[in-house]
């Protein structure tokens, strides 16, 4: 296959991600979902109830995921014999990382104080409070790889990521209306529409930046970094991979037929289509490794979004927990998934909710990759010179 027919068939692919959830909902509605169209999403319609059997279901999956990170042995891992690091001088924390420290303390005090003489600073605390937050994850990965870092080496590559992440989060919250909303702003009149609209594409540029930094912080780690490379061999056929890939076409056209009960497809119908699609135009995946056993890539960017996640969860839940008669974060959100809303600790999003996280942060890397293949620039996150 061509370069040139290469990139058409990830285009192509791409688009049918936004299309195919589209025409499922046309043909459940006879039209447009509820709430299409508002921006930041609102919550439109009540969903179903809880499910024991879709929570019992959702349970067992959760607990298989656990075992495998946990206990990743019983399932065909060996352990790697690690070799003694270097005895190298410390490497100082680089000034960002000191500058970061301040920044991200006022902003946490300021998101969840409510101190009514700087009351309208508030709305402004969710940008500087990540962005700080990344340069201090990218100090960390800079002391602990020796001057390395994304900010050090590739400062070029973060501009992309916070491009990048811009507009795939906007690709999310497109795909959010035709699961009717599973995540939703009740803050929406902080500002104007134009400021909404602003504010939060701003916003948006965290996310790929913190889930990369923490891949990298990870990395750091020989517990994480060699826990999960000699594992089993998983070498797919071509067959294999279209029907991969047309599994992700079907599920997609489902999550808009069916809202509620394909809800999840929004976090995983990504990976069956666009992995595939990559694969069988030949580009590297993270699952590309998995042929010979190293299945590092692909669990380390889970468990790095999970990690992220939990700050996520954290730093909104308190931002309007204390506070719910006096709406002042524009970026809060709540949840409302159908079936599984049961036990919530400090968080917004329910317990079984975080599992989803490690799904996502493959669709994100996937989406990362897809936007270097198309727009031809170096997608590798590596800055030691390893394979990514």
């Amino acid at each position: 296959m061509l370069r040139k027919n290469k990139i058409l068939f990830l285009i192509v692919t791409f688009g049918l991600i936004f299309l195919l959830p589209l025409i499922g909902s046309l043909s459940k509605w006879k039209g447009l979902p509820p709430g299409y169209g508002d921006f930041p999403a609102q919550k439109v319609e009540a969903d179903p109830g809880f499910s024991l059997l879709y929570f019992s279901l959702a349970c067992i999956v959760a607990l298989v995921i656990t075992l495998i990170l946990v206990f990743p042995r019983w399932f065909g891992f060996k352990k790697i014999k690690e070799e003694p690091a270097p005895k190298d001088g410390a490497t100082p924390f680089p000034v960002w990382f000191w500058w970061s420290l301040p920044v991200l303390a006022v902003s946490w005090f300021l998101m969840w104080a409510r101190v009514k003489l700087v009351i309208s600073l508030e709305y402004y605390t969710f940008v500087p409070l990540w962005w700080s937050f990344i340069l201090i994850l990218d100090g960390l990965v800079y002391k602990r790889n020796k001057g390395a870092s994304i900010i050090s080496r590739k400062p070029h590559l973060m501009q992309l990521l916070a491009v990048v992440s811009c507009f795939s989060w906007f690709a999310f919250e497109f795909l959010n209306f035709f699961v009717i909303e599973n995540w939703y702003y009740p803050n929406d009149k902080v500002f104007s529409g134009f400021g909404n609209v602003f504010w939060f594409s701003l916003s948006y540029t965290t996310v790929l930046p913190a889930i990369f930094e923490w891949y990298l912080l990870l990395k750091t780690f020989s517990a994480f970094r060699n826990r999960y490379k000699n594992g089993p061999k998983f070498n797919v056929s071509r067959t294999f991979l279209i029907l991969y890939y047309v599994l992700g076409l079907i599920l997609a056209f489902g999550m808009g037929y069916y809202p509620y009960v394909l809800f999840w497809v929004l976090w995983v119908a990504l990976v069956p289509m666009l992995s595939a699609a990559m694969a069988l135009a030949g580009f590297w995946t993270p699952f590309t490794p998995v042929k010979n056993g190293d299945w590092s890539s692909v669990i380390l960017i889970g468990l790095a979004t999970l990690f992220n996640g939990f700050f996520w969860e954290f730093w909104n839940f308190g931002s309007e927990w204390f506070h719910d008669s006096l709406p002042t974060n524009p970026n809060y959100w709540k949840y409302s998934v159908p079936y599984l809303d049961k036990i919530h600790i400090f968080s917004e999003m329910p317990v079984l909710g975080y599992f989803g996280y490690l799904f996502f942060g493959l669709n994100c890397w996937i989406i990362w990759l897809i936007a270097a293949y198309i727009f031809k620039f170096n997608a590798d996150i590596d800055v030691t010179g390893d394979q990514s």
